[in-house]
């Protein structure tokens, strides 16, 4: 048995549950020496670190594990999820500066779409929720400008050639709520493709007039108000966890 509290970690990914970057930007730190443990620096990637015994500093500052939080917002429309903006539109993670550290969206919502967002500075959980082996589905609930016939929702379920993609839902159910006359459905996509669901509305012709993320895996947006935001109970975390074998 380890004797450390954590035992032996990949350096860079113990530098990225520490909230100091992304994985891939960790690495770079890594091999531009920009890392020391216990004093000497290193740029091998292989390297292993227990952090219950060994000091890492990066750039000079001391790197220690920061509280986890996992949060839920419901994504208003407008704001939009990258980390950097060329327009100076409203970004998620402006509505969380009084959240200490890095965090890291899961997943994205473009920025006419909205609903279910986790933000998290769990970097493995992120990446675990974000890898298509894992299969975590996620639902939405759309709006659009005439009914869809079955010939297309069938089409939808089999996939769709979007510019040389396949894209496909995996169940396609009618929405009882209409938004000014216009038809709903819930979509079940088994993976999120860039602007998954409005891509294949484009394909059939149709006009989203709202997309809303409703559930990513085990979570539900539930009665959460636009631009609202709640921490996740822990029985959330566990069931989102094990749906990624943590």
């Amino acid at each position: 048995m380890c004797p450390g509290l954590f035992c032996m970690i990949r350096l860079q990914k113990y530098l990225a549950e520490c909230g100091v970057a992304s994985r891939r930007a960790c690495e770079k730190l890594i091999t531009d020496g920009l890392v020391t443990i216990d004093g000497v620096t290193v740029t091998e990637l292989g390297t292993k670190v227990d952090p219950a015994v060994q000091t890492v500093t990066c750039e000079g500052k001391p790197v220690m594990p920061d509280k986890k939080v996992w949060i839920m917002l419901n994504k208003p429309v407008g704001v939009i999820c990258t980390s950097d903006d060329p327009e100076g539109r409203e970004r998620v993670l402006d509505l969380f500066t009084d959240v200490p550290g890095r965090l890291y969206t899961v997943g994205r919502l473009d920025v006419m779409s909205e609903g279910l967002l986790l933000v998290t500075n769990d970097g493995e959980l992120a990446h675990r929720l974000m890898h298509p082996r894992h299969h975590i589905e996620k639902k939405y609930q759309v709006w659009i400008d005439r009914e869809l016939t079955p010939d297309e929702i069938d089409r939808m379920l089999k996939g769709l050639n979007c510019h040389g993609e396949n894209l496909r839902a995996l169940r396609v159910e009618p929405l009882r709520r209409m938004i000014a006359s216009q038809p709903g459905y819930t979509l079940t996509l088994g993976e999120g493709r860039n602007r998954h669901i409005r891509r294949m509305m484009d394909a059939l012709e149709c006009k989203v007039i709202r997309l809303v993320r409703v559930s990513v895996g085990p979570l539900r947006l539930d009665s959460l108000r636009s631009g609202e935001r709640r921490d996740l109970s822990p029985s959330e975390i566990a069931a989102l966890r094990k749906a990624v074998g943590l």
